[in-house]
């Protein structure tokens, strides 16, 4: 079982960032690197040969081709999956997603 390289988009990075700046706001700095260690581990699973995910159902995404898949229930992923390698495009709150 291989693993493909891993590209992330600024786009995604960001979003992961603002998320852990809100927790940090909250006065949970300990949680907040904990958010993103385990999105950038998350993010390795993804890059494992045998994992393929759905194709997403939000319209912006459908058009551009995209794969999702969820973290933590509340987040979704959406990257594009290439022979060599596994580019992550962007990282949002689910609930935010209209279908």
């Amino acid at each position: 079982m291989g693993k493909r390289s891993i590209s992330i988009l600024k786009q995604a990075s960001t979003s992961v960032a603002e998320i852990a700046y809100f927790i940090e706001g909250k006065g949970m700095p300990l949680a907040a690197k904990k958010f993103v260690d385990s999105a950038f581990i998350f993010f390795n699973t993804i890059s494992i040969d045998t994992a393929e995910n759905r194709l997403c159902s939000y319209k912006r995404w459908i058009d551009l081709g995209y794969q999702c898949v969820s973290f933590k229930k509340k987040y979704v992923v959406a990257y594009q999956s290439l022979l060599n390698e596994i580019i992550i495009c962007d990282f949002v709150v689910a609930k935010l997603l209209k279908e």
